[in-house]
């Protein structure tokens, strides 16, 4: 098949105008211009007045969580938000839960998500939450062990054996145990040669707050009173921030997702970037607990790898006249807003290029020969100079959508 449209954005390499990417089963073939590949016109899709570019990539989702949109009004404090979401969860069945992560893929799929990697509350979903969606999933099965009275052991042994009992041709399962606050470090560590004996990605919420920020540096906060009242060992607080306590346990590496990171330590970036971690930033998210400024200028400086993620609709401002989506784009833009220095092609690498890189799939996130065939097709009419903008201006769903070599949002008139 050979695809045909205004414009072709590689990421990795400059735009090609009445462009052309030839494909091959699964795979890319040939990217450039359409007179060089023009070949058989009878298996020619022609996109018309659209950029394709590659699908994008989603590091930092919870699905299950998608239709408790504007439930959750904003509140006073991060631990108030914790206990709200709580309460809220447990109301919930899991078919609940199920239609939730259904609805949330497909709004992913239809806003150009291509991969997400997911943090799975509910493991009894899968493999059924999988096969419902074209999407590339990889579901990270959350693990909270506040206590001892879970054992970490064997809450580890729960999450192996769930992952040892999943197959898919296209989806695949890593841990995420919850965050420093509510797992203890002996969890972390286990996590953490689990995840590097079956070379698993892992996640962890990390320094998402100042309340976990003053937990661990200071042993003080409304976090630190809240947590020791529930029963946890505080034994752990006091010492060093959130991320130089992943270290102690041996969960950084560069098969690690560190979700947030809002608040850094004087040495930590430099300790991410040293240990290969990745960072996956929310914008919206970001906005709706109205942390201080996300360091991004001193991540990208010290050479950490940052991507982006929709985080859950339970975080994001909802207001009567507007219903929000899970949505890159919308990210992208909220980044652009806060973020006036960094260029909307380098917005456009966090959620391509980046995010492929921090899920481990060098095969995705650009557009080249031997790549998989994962990419998203836009309306575009401008000139070349503003495709960038162009493409961080888009709304509404995506004019086609391939995954895989298939179409998952087949073009308009393409008889698939």
């Amino acid at each position: 098949m050979i695809l045909r449209a205004r414009a072709v954005l590689p990421i990795t390499g400059p735009l090609v105008s009445d462009g052309a990417v030839r494909l091959s089963g699964r795979r890319v073939v040939a990217v450039g211009k359409w007179r060089d590949l023009a070949g058989a016109r009878r298996d020619t899709v022609d996109l018309g007045d659209s950029v394709v570019l590659p699908g994008l990539i989603n590091a930092h989702c919870h699905l299950d969580y998608t239709d408790m949109a504007g439930r959750i009004p904003p509140t006073r404090s991060f631990v108030d938000w914790l206990k709200v979401m709580t309460v809220t969860k447990a109301t919930w069945e899991t078919e609940d839960f199920a239609a939730s992560w259904r609805n949330g893929a497909q709004a992913l799929l239809e806003s150009g998500t291509t991969t997400v990697a997911d943090i799975e509350a509910v493991p009894q979903l899968l493999p059924e939450a999988w096969q419902a969606t074209p999407l590339r999933v990889i579901s990270l099965l959350e693990m909270i062990g506040l206590t001892a009275k879970r054992p970490a052991v064997t809450l580890l042994r729960t999450a192996v054996e769930k992952i040892a009992s999943l197959q898919h041709p296209r989806c695949r399962a890593g841990l995420s145990p919850h965050a420093p606050y509510t797992t203890l470090p002996e969890l972390l560590r286990l996590a953490a040669a689990a995840a590097g004996k079956h070379r698993w990605l892992v996640c962890t919420h990390v320094a998402e707050s100042a309340l976990e920020f003053a937990m661990f540096t200071r042993g003080e906060g409304e976090m630190f009173d809240w947590l020791q009242r529930s029963g946890r060992d505080m034994s752990d607080c006091g010492l060093g921030s959130p991320v130089a306590h992943l270290a102690k346990c041996g969960l950084l590496g560069k098969n690690l997702l560190a979700a947030h990171v809002n608040y850094l330590g004087r040495h930590d970036a430099a300790l991410l970037a040293r240990n290969h971690v990745s960072v996956v930033h929310c914008p919206r998210s970001h906005a709706y607990f109205r942390h201080g400024q996300f360091l991004l200028r001193r991540l990208v400086r010290a050479g950490v790898n940052v991507c982006l993620g929709t985080d859950s609709l339970a975080s994001i401002h909802k207001t009567r006249r507007h219903r929000v989506n899970l949505d890159l784009f919308a990210e992208m833009r909220a980044l652009a807003d806060r973020e006036t220095w960094l260029s909307p092609k380098g917005i456009l690498r966090l959620a391509t290029v980046n995010g492929a890189r921090a899920l481990g799939l060098p095969r995705l996130g650009g557009l080249a020969p031997n790549v998989l065939a994962d990419l998203i097709a836009l309306p575009f009419t401008g000139k070349p100079a503003h495709v960038y903008d162009s493409i961080l201006a888009h709304t509404g769903q995506v004019t086609a959508s391939m995954i895989d070599g298939r179409w998952a949002i087949p073009p308009p008139d393409s008889g698939s």
